[in-house]
């Protein structure tokens, strides 16, 4: 089993950006050219390392200074490159969380699956055209005219190297048990945290502020991490979970507020199980639950206008009463109600707005956008809307 921490610090430490490794200080997924631009990379890696596993680490400088980036809840993401790209290899996206780095912050690692057929773009997206195929040359990510030309035979030496890097990057009892105790001593010694052991292998840790509900206890500021993998399962400074488990599998039942005129309510979103095997294999299933709340829409036409308003005020750079400061960390989750009750333009009106989001003094507006957006990406990606 590999520890993940140890195998990005044993890729950071390898060389430079290479034909099977890259580097990146954060995705952006939110627009078309931030998504054509991260299927560039997936597509060159693939090509290029048709018989090995190819890694992108996400939340790192050009100098290998680990700053670290947002839990980035899209396990999805499959979806995407499936939908963009012919012949898409299997990625997987783990959060990692590092010792240096805040609690809300991980370094995201890209995993990209061996594909003994050649990747290349079925349809446009940003500046690529449909039918472009890339390549790795050193660092850099190539356009390669030939669609449909042979992978690129550097088998033997990235194969080599790929194997000796995860080789250096196997869990050991000692990594799980320092895992296990600076998960309950040290980073979440303020609050109420747990531990379970699965088929006598695996070790999950949470943690979180409780509250008793009549059947079950439910939790908000939740931290949930596969320890043998060093692997954030979940991250959320504001949702509420609720946490189930038996012998052979860990459930999280997942619930956004949501609401307007401060008449908020908790709607279920989504239901993760991570299934354990005698074998020393685990698998996490996924089932979306969401059904968004549904408004007048006249009532909500008037609102939508208002949030409108106060966006164009941001833009302008007027001042904002403190009424309005408190309306803004509404906004995000305004517009996504709007979004999803049929207001189209709403989404690209909130993915506009963040900028002017993030560089409020108070943070929360910048929190609730980036929650409003995982959840658009969750809606996006299950029901390939």
């Amino acid at each position: 089993m590999i520890n993940k921490r140890l195998l990005i610090k044993n890729l950071l430490a390898h060389n430079d950006e290479s034909s099977f490794y890259d580097k990146k200080r954060q995705l952006n997924l939110h627009t078309k050219e931030g998504k054509g631009k991260f299927l560039k990379h997936i597509c060159a890696l693939s090509n290029s390392n048709p018989h090995n596993n190819s890694y992108i680490v996400v939340g790192v400088e050009d100098d290998n200074e680990v700053v670290g980036d947002d839990f980035f809840d899209d396990s999805r993401i499959q979806n995407l490159v499936n939908a963009v790209l012919e012949n898409p290899p299997r990625i997987q996206y783990e959060n990692v969380p590092f010792p240096n780095l805040p609690k809300e912050k991980v370094i995201g690692l890209v995993t990209i699956k061996p594909n003994n057929k050649t990747s290349f773009f079925k349809k446009g997206i940003g500046n690529i055209p449909a039918r472009s195929t890339f390549i790795r040359r050193g660092s850099n990510s190539i356009p390669l005219e030939d669609s449909f030309a042979p992978k690129e035979n550097k088998a033997n030496q990235n194969t080599n190297t790929v194997i000796d890097i995860e080789n250096n990057s196997r869990n050991s009892i000692e990594h799980t048990l320092d895992g296990v105790v600076d998960f309950l001593n040290n980073r979440h010694k303020d609050m109420e945290a747990h531990y379970k052991v699965f088929k006598e292998l695996f070790i999950i840790c949470w943690a979180g502020t409780s509250k008793k509900g009549k059947t079950h206890t439910y939790y908000s500021r939740v931290d949930i991490e596969l320890i043998n993998e060093q692997v954030k399962l979940f991250y959320s400074a504001l949702d509420e979970v609720s946490i189930t488990y038996d012998d052979h599998q860990f459930t999280i039942t997942e619930y956004v507020c949501l609401g307007l005129n401060d008449k908020t309510s908790y709607y279920p979103l989504e239901e993760v199980s991570i299934l354990f095997f005698d074998n020393g294999y685990y698998k996490i299933e996924r089932k979306m639950l969401f059904e968004p709340p549904q408004y007048n829409r006249k009532m909500l036409y008037h609102i939508y206008n208002a949030n409108l308003s106060l966006l164009r005020k941001l833009e302008r750079e007027l001042p904002l009463t403190e009424r309005e400061k408190k309306d803004l960390e509404n906004v995000p989750s305004t517009l996504m109600i709007c979004y999803l009750n049929g207001f189209e333009e709403a989404r690209q009106k909130l993915i506009d707005a963040k900028p002017f989001l993030k560089e409020q003094a108070n943070n929360q507006s910048y929190i609730a956008f980036k929650e409003a957006m995982r959840i658009l990406r969750k809606m996006k990606y299950d029901f390939n809307a």
